[in-house]
């Protein structure tokens, strides 16, 4: 993959938005999400480069399942990976059918069960089913019986069995489930029990091996290993099974700029050598691949307005925003850091790159709404950066974003959290009766389009 594929969603979050951040302020308040439509498509296109077809490339919705974003990841062919109902419902609105629809998760309740083999009843099953345990594949199977699926010319519903593939992933302890250890997958014995248990002609059809390692993957060490077992484990239990022909290798292809971490393209290379280490009867005629975080992370900013600036008596200056950890809670939750940069300084407007940026009438990104225009810019000047300490709004402690060099802010003015397309809209909520932002999407022609209004105070 090339330099600029790797670092496309930076290049569309450094200091050429800005103006368009600053008009999604304008028309829809803060704080607001702002998504790239290039930056999700220029993702979409490395991960094809480097999974070509006949590759099953989908999207896992966990990681920002708002329909407007799945809608256009599912525009590049991308399936979708679902691991709950209401992300199924997403991926629907979203225009993507069943059959390109997986429903994986380690918490299928018993009518996200039934709600799998009902589609399958009706004609319009899911692309399968991941199980993660023989007490779940045995309620599946009672469920799909009852249905009467896999009798009187009703297929079987198919499903993979997710592998635990024991090993160490290259990333911070909380995102690493490929570890023994994690709650995620059934060992290799139990893998194998649950497909001997299956009748060959029975209303469940076992498909092949699901495997996720983890995220934000440093190396591809693990992530080879994981596959190699993944692929040794199918290539044993294909015997005398020939519809047991899948492998998804999941994701966890990391978010950095280029040099910095592994590319898709980087992983793709090990599977070529592990695949020509078997043989050809028993290697996988499916290979699936389901990426989160690597298509929306560099497409998306989190557009928030300063309420104060303290000065304390140690000389520490700190910035609070209208936005926190009920709309990014990934610093709270596991010490994330995401860049803070300003978009305008003392009222006026100011480049990431740290001078003033000079707009002249209404952006283009204002097409299409109300008329919006700036008044005339004023000459640029330098302005200086200083450290300061960035935190939310919400009444706790643990409710800030880290130290950030800014320029000088005052209340009203703009600031972008970048790089907040994965794993922010998906995970906010209503804590202090907070509302849910708007999704406003930043079109290819420069045009803001709303993708989802903001929420109530009263909807949590």
């Amino acid at each position: 993959m090339s330099a600029a594929a790797g670092g496309a969603s930076r290049d569309a979050t450094a200091a050429g938005p800005a103006g368009s951040l600053r008009a999604a302020a304008r028309r829809f308040g803060t704080p607001t999400y702002v998504t790239s439509v290039a930056a999700l498509e220029m993702a979409a296109a490395a991960l094809r480069d480097a999974f070509p077809d006949p590759w099953l490339r989908s999207y896992s919705v966990k990681a920002n399942g708002v329909p407007a974003i799945v809608a256009r990841l599912g525009g590049t062919g991308l399936g979708a990976s679902v691991v709950s109902s209401g992300e199924w419902a997403s991926a629907t609105r979203a225009g993507i059918p069943n059959d390109r629809i997986t429903l994986e998760g380690i918490g299928k309740t018993p009518s996200e069960l039934r709600a799998a083999v009902r589609a399958a009843v009706n004609h319009h099953p899911l692309r399968w089913v991941a199980v993660e345990s023989e007490e779940e594949l045995g309620a599946l199977v009672a469920l799909a019986a009852r249905a009467g699926l896999g009798q009187a010319g009703r297929p079987p519903i198919d499903v993979l069995l997710r592998l635990n593939p024991d090993v160490a992933p290259e990333t911070q302890a909380g995102l690493a489930v490929g570890r023994a250890s994690s709650k995620f997958g059934m060992s290799e014995t139990e893998l194998t029990t649950s497909v001997a248990s299956l009748e060959p002609t029975g209303p469940v059809r076992a498909r092949g091996i699901h495997l996720h390692v983890g995220s934000q993957l440093g190396a591809v060490d693990a992530w080879r290993e994981a596959v190699r077992r993944g692929l040794a484990v199918l290539a044993l239990l294909r015997s005398g099974r020939d519809e047991f022909d899948t492998l998804d290798v999941g994701g966890g292809f990391p978010v950095g700029d280029p040099g910095t971490v592994p590319t898709p393209a980087r992983f793709a290379r090990e599977i070529g050598p592990l695949l020509g280490g078997l043989p050809e009867d028993r290697r996988p005629a499916r290979l699936a691949v389901e990426p989160g975080r690597f298509l929306v992370a560099r497409s998306g900013w989190l557009v928030a307005s300063v309420l104060h600036v303290r000065e304390r008596a140690e000389g520490e200056r700190i910035v609070v925003l209208d936005a926190g950890m009920t709309e990014l809670i990934r610093p709270a939750l596991y010490g994330a850091y995401h860049e803070v940069t300003a978009l305008t300084s003392l009222g006026r407007p100011f480049d990431p790159g740290g001078t003033p940026a000079v707009e002249r009438g209404a952006p283009a990104a204002d097409q299409g709404g109300p008329a919006v225009r700036a008044a005339p810019a004023p000459a640029p000047r330098v302005a200086p950066l200083q450290r300061a300490r960035v935190d939310g709004p919400v009444c706790e402690s643990t409710d800030t974003f880290d130290r950030h060099d800014l320029p000088p802010l005052r209340r009203g003015d703009l600031v972008a959290i970048v790089d907040v397309g994965a794993y922010a809209a998906s995970m906010s909520m209503g804590y202090n009766g907070r509302p849910r932002p708007p999704q406003v999407l930043v079109e290819r022609d420069g045009r803001l389009t709303l993708g989802r209004h903001r929420g109530s105070p009263a909807a949590r």
